[in-house]
C-alpha cells in the first residue's frame, strides 16, 4: 500500500515541478516525505537497497506527473489561471502543519533564535522576489540540436534540479528566468508526439536534447541533497525556519510568475468562490496524502 501511496505523492511532486512558481521540494515537504526523500538520495550508495525501494515509486510517479501534465499545464494556466493557482496554493499550504510539527521536534526551550528568524526572512525574500527577475515573455520556444545547446541543457538541468529540491524555489521558474521554460516543455511534447508516431528521426532529436538535461537534473539533485542533509544535521532549526519562509512565500511567487496579479481585477464572483473551494480541497488532499 505504501508503494502506491508513494506513486501518488510522486505524481504530485512531478506536476509541481513543471508549474512555474511551484516547488517540487515544497510539495515533498507538504506531503511529509521531504526528510526521507533527501536522506534516500544523499544516502543512495550507503544504503542502496533501502533508498532505492523508497525512491522507485516516487520516480515513477514523478514521471507520470510530468508527462501527463505537460500537455495540460499551458492550457490551464492560460484559460483558468486563478483556479489552477489556488488549487496549488492549497496543496502547498496544506503542508504547514507538518512543517510546524517537524520544527517543534528541533526547537529547544530557547526558541528559534535570531539566526532562525534571519533565515526565515532571507528565504521569504528570495522566494517572493525571484519571480520579479523573470522576463515578461520567453522568446525561445524551439531548441536546435547542436553541441552548444546540449551543454547548455546539461547546465540548466543541474541548476533547475538543485532548485527543485529546495522547498519554495521553483525549478520551472528558474528555467523561465533563463528563457528556456517553454522551449523545454515543447521539446518534451514533441518527443512524446514522435514517440506515439514512432518517428525515429524526431525521437533521436528529442533524446539528444533531453538526455543531457536529464543527466544534469540527476546530478544536481544528488549534489544538493548532500548539502541539505548536512544543513539538517548541523543547523536543523535554522534550516526549518528557512524552509518555512520559502513555503509561506510560495503563493506570492505563484501569483506573480503566472501573471495572475494582472488578472485579479477581472475575476468573477464564481471564479473566486471556485478558487477558494479548490484551495481548501488542495489543502485537504495534501493533509490526507501526507498522512498515508
Amino acid at each position: 500500500m505504501e508503494f502506491f501511496g508513494n506513486i501518488i505523492k510522486g505524481i504530485m511532486i512531478g506536476i509541481a515541478n513543471i508549474i512555474p512558481g511551484v516547488s517540487g521540494g515544497t510539495m515533498a515537504v507538504s506531503l511529509g516525505i521531504y526528510d526521507r526523500l533527501i536522506g534516500s538520495i544523499s544516502g543512495l550508495f550507503r544504503e542502496f537497497k533501502k533508498s532505492i525501494l523508497f525512491l522507485i515509486p516516487i520516480i515513477i510517479g514523478a514521471g507520470i506527473g510530468i508527462v501527463g501534465f505537460t500537455y495540460a499545464i499551458e492550457y490551464l494556466l492560460d484559460k483558468h489561471t486563478f483556479v489552477t493557482c489556488m488549487a496549488f496554493v492549497g496543496l502547498i499550504l496544506g503542508g504547514l502543519p507538518a512543517i510546524f510539527s517537524s520544527m517543534r521536534a528541533k526547537v529547544s526551550s530557547g526558541g528559534v533564535g535570531v539566526f532562525g528568524i534571519l533565515a526565515f526572512v532571507i528565504a521569504f525574500a528570495i522566494s517572493g522576489g525571484m519571480p520579479l527577475l523573470k522576463e515578461s515573455k520567453d522568446a525561445l520556444t524551439v531548441i536546435a540540436v547542436t553541441p552548444g545547446n546540449m551543454v547548455i541543457l546539461f547546465i540548466l538541468g543541474i541548476v533547475a534540479s538543485a532548485t527543485m529540491v529546495i522547498p519554495g524555489v521553483s525549478g520551472s521558474m528558474m528555467l523561465m528566468i533563463f528563457g528556456y521554460y517553454y522551449a523545454i516543455i515543447n521539446t518534451i511534447k514533441t518527443f512524446l508526439d514522435n514517440l506515439r508516431a514512432f518517428d525515429l528521426a524526431g525521437m533521436k532529436d528529442g533524446i539528444l536534447l533531453l538526455a543531457p538535461f536529464g543527466i544534469g537534473v540527476a546530478l544536481g539533485i544528488f549534489l544538493i541533497a548532500k548539502l541539505i542533509t548536512f544543513l539538517f544535521e548541523k543547523y536543523g532549526v535554522q534550516t526549518f525556519c528557512a524552509i518555512l519562509g520559502l513555503v509561506i512565500s510560495s503563493p506570492i511567487a505563484i501569483f506573480i510568475n503566472t501573471g495572475l496579479v494582472s488578472k485579479l481585477g477581472s475575476l468573477s464572483l464564481w471564479e473566486i468562490l471556485f478558487g477558494i473551494v479548490l484551495m481548501a480541497a488542495g489543502a485537504f488532499v495534501t493533509v490526507f496524502v501526507g498522512e498515508r
